[in-house]
């Protein structure tokens, strides 16, 4: 089960989110193909541009908790990794700006790579990648919208299926798995980060707070039943190709605004909260 794309369009163009993809992967293509047949020049090469947990104060490699974040160690680690940044990347760009995303993006990288410390301060493993950091976009995405529709893709055995889901169940499972899998997992092991998963999730929605708060807080949720505060994209499949497009609906300026979702100010709905109800 992972997410292939949201129903929260952006209202301006994601420029930071596109160049922080297109350089992991130029940074990837430049130096994986040519290590990956050598185990032992691959890594050294991320010993010394990874964060490797034992030497970051003992000898001052501070600058790997910004080099580490740009860094993968295969195929499938950066193509999973780009993708939860395409789906929920643009959104927090679009709230934050352009300058003000890219620091955040940064920071929670940072937050991500201090949890991955704290879970195991003397290990030798070099920990790579841009999850810690995204996994602070999804935090403060989840804040923000907890009921955006999701689309996830579902694999069982030969069966392929697409379903919608709101971003708090698959964001909430996602980071209950990073919890349960780093209880049960040996930090000075290798393999998956996952505290640096949890510590960027958890370190992004920290980050955001003060911006919900400044939007409404609770009285935000309230607003919006925990939805996008704009129209939603559908995805809908066109008579000549089995390839959905997207179809965003705008209300003109004379539409009659519809109060079904949005309310007006100091209207509520009591039956719904953000974590529940239909619509989805």
């Amino acid at each position: 089960m992972f997410p292939i794309r949201d129903h929260n369009p952006s209202d301006r163009t994601p420029f930071v989110t596109y160049a922080l993809i297109a350089l992991n992967v130029a940074i990837f293509l430049l130096y994986y193909p040519a290590l990956a047949a050598d185990g032992r020049a691959l890594g050294a090469f991320y010993a010394t541009w990874g964060l490797v947990p034992v030497d970051l104060f003992a000898a001052g490699e501070f600058h790997t908790l910004i080099t580490s974040q740009f860094l993968h160690g295969g195929w499938m680690h950066i193509a999973g990794n780009m993708l939860f940044l395409w789906i929920f990347g643009d959104n927090l760009e679009d709230l934050l700006g352009h300058l003000g995303f890219l620091l955040f993006y940064l920071a929670s990288g940072v937050a991500a790579a201090m949890g991955q410390y704290m879970a195991d301060p003397v290990s030798s493993v070099p920990m790579v990648g841009a999850s810690g950091a995204i996994a602070g976009v999804m935090g403060a995405y989840l804040l923000l919208f907890p009921r955006a529709r999701i689309d996830i893709l579902v694999i069982i055995v030969i069966i392929f299926k697409i379903f919608t889901v709101p971003a708090w169940v698959m964001l909430g499972l996602w980071f209950g798995l990073q919890i349960f899998s780093g209880i049960g997992a040996d930090a000075a092991g290798g393999g998956v980060a996952y505290w640096a998963h949890a510590g960027g999730f958890v370190a992004g929605a920290a980050f955001i707070f003060p911006v919900w708060m400044r939007l409404g807080g609770p009285n935000y949720w309230r607003q919006t039943h925990g939805h996008p505060p704009h129209e939603e994209a559908e995805y809908i499949r066109t008579t000549n190709s089995r390839i959905p497009r997207v179809q965003r609906k705008r209300a003109s300026p004379s539409a009659v605004p519809d109060h079904s979702r949005v309310p007006a100010a100091g209207r509520r709905r009591r039956s719904q909260g953000p974590w529940q109800g239909g619509g989805d």
